[in-house]
């Protein structure tokens, strides 16, 4: 039988809330539910998904996206009715996953907001319809709640009984292949007044096994409150010999549970929460409700007291309406109004995405079944770039607490501790560099700057990263002891603290002398890339270069605006450092790689893994001085060796060397090969020469984009490049080989508007939206994926960092409400389209610790380039223009005397 295509979602209503019908039509769908205490889960509309607070601590089996429709494990919920058979109200019964392509198909339909979701399934060979809502309350309990609403749609009473059916493997995911039996055999069971708890007597590891503190439980109650009737605790029990978690025995026979007035204790089986209610008649359309409650706790629950506070109808409601009121205030901070209500719908999820990778991290969710949590360092800086945007109180200790990463060789510890302040050097111990990893502090730094005018943060001091890599990782420290801590020490062992600035600098300078032969920045273990990861020896990353070249030329700026600003003339730095700024004292031919390598060993041998705690004073003019000298050599050295002239008039740069020294991109026999990330570095800063621009524009759109996925991370290159990376052993089209790859076409779009190209970088960010928003291609819920692969399929929802580039390239560019060091610029890039009929456009976002309402008005032409801001009153009043070269700037003096926690309008009249 020939399935009619799903219709895509709906929003409904002005909200951010959707509707979907038949959503078990699509495959590898899932739903976040999450909350600031730890608690990460994740459901489908068939309830596959996983609910965990930890890598070491998963409730439910951990799973990957092909086991949301392989699975038999999920959380199920089954009604026996009397004469009639076994329905599961989720969906996973073996009988309706077989007739899912038969006539009597159940009817489904999703909803879903911030962050709860909902799927209502009606049979149509039983004359009953279940609603089941999940969402994990805010707060600081690791819970997920479930509410199952049981209605007879039919003419006659139905006798039915309830069971719920939740598998708990209460273990670390590691256990999942390696020694799944035994691990087993640690568990704990007891039963209690309400449901199924599991406690396993030792974390399993054979490194060390430890006495287990945590404890798991699956508990239920009627609406009302009322406890169930008994339990199944054991999984093979339930399920029956020959029989499965989609055709259980103890359903099927509407077998007898374990008694709950007499608890049980069990030991050494795989668990299940199976839960069995009351037998209940139901009329004609009355219904019945179950509250389902999930928790993870660091030890033996209070489950009278979980209960009292999860576990009726009432709580449910009123936790699920507290739930709805946090998630959309902390959405809230930033929204847009435009000519595209449903676009400006879509971005509401899009600013959610950020808030979810702090969450989540890069785990925890199925597509993202790699990884033990946390987030890497350069997540943890770009994700900054939205949170400065909505959570902008937090940002100053965060960016303050992560420099203390920062080794003293301009390298970084990779993972971010759950700790402010905790740095791992490798989640594997694998000693690797990742050769951008130094530019992106800055990029975030600067933004905090502007946005904040806080110049004293670049002379806060903070300690740096030590461990036994030395010298990018290329050399072993063997004297180090780890028992002395992870903090770099002076030659006397005293606690070694540099300026803000003095990290920036670090690595932005060691890298400027860490080249290859083409006296480009060194690939070393990758870059943005990660997929580049087999060219350490003679790897180059020109378009990294370009990236730290440019934040040599800002970080000179923001250091003659310091001596403005304050008047300091001298800043104090490390002895060490002073061999970096070469032209401080004596200059070197940048020219020579040579050189380079000379001047870095010299530094490596003065500063290994410990300096002398001598910091000297540098004027502030000679260090801009040398600082402008680098990034100006570095352009020019770009401009000459790394262009590539197309043949049609067309140009680009060259973006990487491979292992063997060759360039990568260029005009091949077998044709041309490009990348993306090898033009927007180039673009986001002065590297391509404003001649350049139209060029690479046009080779983009010749060779990277292609209709059907929008702009290709690099063309195909053929073959499987091991001189290169893994990302070319991927199937082209796919993830780092060839998809759309949101995050560098999120920062193309970005840089297109930064150069002044504004129909382009819109054209490039619709061109997401469109692809995201095609569900009956993309296959995925509202946001932002990490990539669309081949088919147009949305690959990777939710954690992408090209939410926090789409979020703040909304802001700052297309709406232009951006900050000059302190002060408000207003800057509008707004193309015709994305004003409304009444010819209005508006953001609400916060700045200076104020809520703003922008509105721009045109009461002319739409089109960009054609109108000027004429007029801005802000709160009714008007304010005296202040024009700056970008557009109208407002001192941060006026709106800090605004009202704090009041909305305040600024209307600014276009002409």
């Amino acid at each position: 039988m020939k399935q009619t295509e799903p219709q895509g979602w709906v929003f409904t209503g002005n909200e951010e809330e959707f509707k979907l019908l038949n959503p078990d039509r699509s495959s590898h769908l899932y739903f976040p539910l999450v909350n600031e205490g730890g608690m990460k889960s994740s459901v489908s509309p068939t309830q596959h998904g996983m609910a965990t607070s930890g890598h070491d601590t998963f409730l439910t089996p951990p799973l990957s996206v092909e086991d949301l429709h392989n699975s038999r494990s999920s959380r199920n919920f089954w009604v026996h009715i009397e004469g009639q058979g076994a329905w599961s109200a989720a969906g996973n019964s073996a009988g309706q996953i077989a007739g899912f392509y038969q006539p009597d198909k159940d009817e489904v339909a999703l909803e879903a907001g911030f962050l709860w979701h909902r799927v209502t399934r009606s049979s149509t060979r039983f004359a009953v319809k279940a609603e089941i809502t999940n969402f994990v309350p805010c707060g600081n309990d690791k819970v997920e709640l479930m509410k199952v609403v049981l209605t007879n749609k039919g003419n006659d009473s139905i006798t039915v009984t309830p069971t719920a059916a939740v598998p708990l493997y209460a273990r670390s995911a590691d256990d999942l292949r390696d020694h799944r039996h035994v691990t087993s055999l640690l568990n704990r069971i007891y039963t209690t007044a309400y449901g199924v708890e599991v406690q396993p007597a030792l974390s399993f590891d054979e490194r060390g096994h430890r006495v287990n503190p945590t404890s798991y439980g699956v508990f239920g109650a009627a609406g009302d409150g009322s406890a169930p009737v008994g339990f199944f605790p054991v999984q093979e029990e339930f399920i029956g010999e020959g029989g499965s978690l989609d055709w259980p025995e103890a359903v099927v026979l509407n077998a007898d549970p374990a008694p709950a007035d007499r608890g049980a204790f069990r030991e050494g089986y795989e668990a299940l929460g199976g839960i069995r209610f009351a037998t209940v008649s139901l009329l004609p359309e009355d219904s019945t409700v179950y509250i389902v409650v999930m928790a993870i706790h660091n030890q033996r629950m209070d489950v009278p007291a979980l209960m009292a506070k999860y576990g009726s109808a009432a709580a449910f409601d009123r936790l699920f309406a507290e739930n709805q009121i946090f998630w959309k205030a902390k959405v809230s901070t930033v929204e847009f109004h435009t000519g595209h209500p449903e676009a400006d719908r879509w971005m509401k999820w899009v600013t959610l995405q950020p808030v979810l990778r702090r969450l989540y991290g890069n785990s925890f969710l199925p597509y993202h079944d790699y990884g033990r949590g946390g987030r890497g360092w350069r997540d943890l800086w770009q994700d900054c770039l939205a949170l400065l945007i909505m959570e902008p109180a937090e940002v100053r200790s965060l960016l303050l607490n992560n420099y203390a990463g920062v080794r003293i060789d301009g390298s970084n510890a990779t993972i971010i501790g759950a700790k402010p302040g905790e740095f791992i050097a490798d989640r594997n111990n694998i000693p690797r560099v990742w050769m951008d990893h130094g530019a992106w502090p800055f990029l975030t730094t600067a933004l905090y700057l502007n946005q904040s005018g806080d110049l004293d943060f670049l002379l806060e001091q903070q300690s740096y990263f030590r461990d036994s890599y030395r010298s990018r990782c290329r050399e072993r420290d063997m004297d180090w002891n780890p028992e002395a801590g992870n903090e770099l020490r002076t030659r006397t062992g005293a606690v070694y603290r540099g300026t803000i600035l003095e990290h920036i600098l670090l690595q932005n300078l060691v890298p400027f002398f860490n080249v290859g032969e083409h006296n480009n920045i060194r690939l070393e273990g990758a870059d943005w890339n990660d997929g580049l990861d087999m060219a350490a020896e003679r790897g180059e990353s020109v378009t990294f270069t370009a990236f730290y070249a440019s934040n040599l030329l800002e970080i000179s700026g923001m250091l003659r605006t310091l001596r403005e600003r304050t008047g300091q003339e001298t800043v104090q730095l490390a002895e060490e450092i002073t061999l970096l700024l070469d032209s401080t004292s004596e200059h070197l031919d940048y020219g020579s790689v040579k050189d380079k390598h000379e001047r870095l060993d010299r530094f490596y041998a003065a500063a290994p893994n410990q300096v002398s705690g001598v910091r000297l004073a540098l004027t502030i003019e000679s260090v801009a001085d040398d600082l402008k000298r680098k990034a100006e050599w570095i352009f020019g050295h770009l401009r000459r060796s790394e262009w590539v002239q197309g043949k049609d008039g067309s140009g680009w740069f060259n973006g990487y060397y491979n292992n063997d020294g060759e360039a990568v991109e260029g005009n091949f026999p077998e044709g041309v090969r490009m990348t993306l990330t090898g033009q927007v570095f180039p673009l986001m800063g002065p590297a391509a020469a404003p001649e350049q621009v139209p060029q690479i524009i046009a080779a983009v759109e010749k060779h990277l984009l292609d209709k059907r996925i929008g702009y290709r991370l690099n063309t195909n290159f053929g073959g499987i490049q091991q001189n290169l990376g893994r990302a070319f052993g991927f199937a082209f089209g796919h993830k780092e080989n060839g998809a759309m790859f949101s995050h560098m076409t999120v920062m193309y779009g970005n840089a297109l508007y930064k150069r002044g190209f504004v129909e382009e970088g819109h054209q490039v960010l619709n061109s997401i939206y469109c692809l995201s928003s095609d569900y009956s291609v993309s296959r995925m819920y509202p946001g932002i994926p990490e990539y669309i692969n081949e088919q147009g399929r949305g690959m990777y929802p939710y954690l992408t960092g090209s939410a926090s580039w789409l979020l703040l390239t909304m802001v700052t560019e297309v709406f232009g409400v951006k900050g000059i060091l302190g002060d408000l610029l207003l800057a509008p890039k707004l193309v015709k389209e994305q004003f409304d009929a009444d010819g209005t456009a508006s953001i609400r976002t916060l700045f200076a610790e104020r809520t703003l309402e922008v509105c721009y008005r045109s009461s002319g032409s739409r089109m960009y380039g054609e109108y000027r801001i004429g007029k801005v009153t802000l709160n009714g009043a008007e304010l005296a223009l202040q024009h700056s070269p970008e557009g109208v700037l407002i001192p941060r003096s006026q709106l800090e005397a605004l009202a704090a926690g009041e909305l305040h309008r600024l209307e600014v009249e276009l002409v």
